[in-house]
């Protein structure tokens, strides 16, 4: 695999870690990663098709014993300053669609964002907005 990845692999990349924190791959999440890939404009030009190769790609580097820093690495530097807010708000919305984020999870939302250079107040605004979305009677 090149240094490189596309912006697209960067933001599924980031779902798909956030889906394996846990350890396991949760089909709620995959299922929601799979909706937000064809509902969304950036994926517009995405072969969707190509999901599940890109996810397996992002589980082979997440394998590897310095995977994880791998991958935030990857997803850094494909990622244009403006993107990067994307690739959380779309990590939340993953950790969300299960109704339960727990403590590893959290601390992937952390590392990412310290990694990412993200505000700390517009990280909070994105996670009260899914907590919103979510919320049951």
């Amino acid at each position: 695999m090149s240094g490189t990845i596309s912006t697209e692999q960067a933001l599924i990349y980031t779902m798909v870690t956030m889906s394996g924190v846990e350890g396991k791959v949760n089909a709620i999440e995959l299922a929601e990663i799979r909706q937000l890939v064809q509902s969304l404009p950036i994926f517009r030009d995405f072969d969707e098709h190509r999901l599940m190769t890109v996810a397996q790609e992002a589980g082979e580097i997440l394998q590897e014993p310095e995977g994880l820093n791998a991958i935030l690495g990857l997803v850094k530097q494909a990622l244009s300053p403006r993107l990067r807010e994307t690739a959380y708000a779309l990590a939340v919305e993953v950790a969300a669609s299960d109704l339960a984020v727990g403590k590893e999870e959290l601390r992937f939302l952390a590392m990412l964002r310290d990694t990412l250079g993200l505000d700390k107040l517009v990280t909070a605004a994105i996670e009260r907005s899914a907590i919103a979305r979510y919320q049951r009677g």
